[in-house]
């Protein structure tokens, strides 16, 4: 009985139950508490749960002690003995020194099972292809029907570049545990994209240290559009701009709808080549839906590939926000720093909005220009509410849709304009 008790001790004694409270367990605790609280919103409020739910749990798993879901593979080295009990040895005479090279046994050690799925991130594996399934989603029509929505999409990274200057800003305050070189201060300002496959593409890229935070305030943002954009909206627009009525966009031929994702791989490739494995395989996507010719590949881009790169970048990004990278001033920073950044990317859709607004004379509805972060289509569906609130029979959802797929198309250039910078 005494030995039973004693192993069962020593069982717990080295269980993850009593890291917890050894050291730092104390922040593997707060962090399984952040992970739960992520998965009510993702469960409960159905905030992007597709991402938010992999994302949370991944951060679940990494936290538990002793786990090693996330562990390097390493090399173990351990002294050999010959029969006579002594290390075998090689002696090296260089003729002005001996050395002795004592024999060691090396065995492999592999690492965790997320780390090597981790490498799809770390790569930049995933997120090219998470937006091939969704080049397969989308529909360019609004945006070839209206082609100043792309003023509207590029309005809305203006978030981006003012949040970069502001991070490295405040890096030049010299605030312990606030500064930021300009790989990370990019990768920050990325957040104000409103897409988490491009934030997570660049940050691998340019700072993949701080890869957890900035994935879980993307995400996070990104399912607070319909709480974070309206106040914004309505504090920017007239009610008499809020009422506008837009015309009915024009038909949108085949034949443009198959041109159009071959045209803008080359412009836009050609003119920022950093661009291109995220824009390229966006309009690959889209070409596969428009051609009508390969069914097959547009289904399993949509379902099967799209459902489980998802669950391997939800899982692995989640598994990046250890309690050691988490819990710190950063972070913080980061937090605070992504909203900024979505704060302005939305405001600076609705300002050009109204320009836009007072150019054509009252033709264009300002509350489209909030759809420009590429937060597809959830940010569209927030001016079709806002707008639908003023007028219940004003229908601005295709009109938005125009900024909101531009807005995905931004978000790539001005990440691939920062790669080329400080890639």
């Amino acid at each position: 009985m005494d030995l039973f008790l004693k192993s069962i001790g020593d069982m717990l004694a080295q269980s993850g139950f009593a890291a917890f409270f050894q050291g730092d367990g104390w922040k593997n605790l707060i962090m399984i508490g952040i992970a739960c609280v992520l998965m009510y919103l993702a469960i409960v409020k159905q905030y992007e749960p597709l991402l938010l739910l992999p994302i949370a749990f991944g951060m679940l798993l990494v936290n538990i002690p002793l786990g090693g879901i996330m562990d390097y593979p390493h090399m173990v080295f351990e002294p050999m003995q010959n029969g006579a009990g002594h290390f075998p040895e090689l002696v090296v005479n260089t003729g002005s020194e001996t050395f002795t090279i004592y024999q060691n046994l090396e065995e492999q050690v592999n690492g965790g099972l997320l780390y090597y799925l981790y490498q799809g991130v770390k790569l930049g594996i995933y997120p090219p292809l998470i937006f091939l399934g969704i080049g397969c989603m989308t529909d360019f029509g609004p945006l070839i029907a209206n082609p100043k929505s792309f003023i509207l999409g590029a309005a809305a990274q203006l978030g981006i570049f003012v949040t970069f200057l502001g991070a490295l800003a405040i890096s030049a305050l010299n605030i312990p545990g606030l500064t930021f070189t300009p790989e990370q201060a990019a990768s920050i300002a990325i957040i104000g994209g409103a897409d988490g496959p491009t934030a997570i593409y660049t940050t691998g890229k340019l700072a993949p240290e701080l890869l957890g935070p900035i994935a879980v305030a993307a995400y996070s943002y990104m399912a607070l559009v319909p709480v974070i954009q309206p106040p914004i909206m309505k504090a920017l627009t007239s009610k008499k701009e809020r009422m506008v009525v837009m015309e009915q966009l024009r038909p949108v031929s085949k034949t443009e709808k198959i041109i159009f994702p071959i045209i803008v791989t080359l412009v836009v490739c050609c003119l920022v080549p950093s661009a291109t494995p995220l824009i390229g395989m966006l309009m690959l996507g889209n070409l596969f839906k428009e051609s009508g010719v390969v069914d097959r590949l547009v289904k399993t881009a949509q379902n099967e590939l799209m459902n489980i790169v998802t669950i391997f970048l939800g899982v692995t990004v989640g598994a990046t926000a250890s309690a050691e990278k988490f819990l710190n001033p950063q972070t913080i920073a980061i937090i605070f720093l992504g909203l900024f950044a979505f704060c302005v990317g939305t405001a600076g859709g609705v300002l050009f909005g109204k320009l836009m607004y007072v150019f054509t004379k009252g033709k264009v509805n300002p509350l489209i220009g909030s759809a420009g972060v590429s937060a597809v289509p959830m940010a569209a569906r927030v001016s079709q509410k806002v707008g639908a609130a003023e007028k219940p029979t004003n229908f601005l959802l295709m009109h938005a849709m125009g900024p909101n797929v531009a807005g995905v198309i931004g978000s790539g250039v001005a990440a691939g304009v920062l790669i080329s910078i400080f890639g």
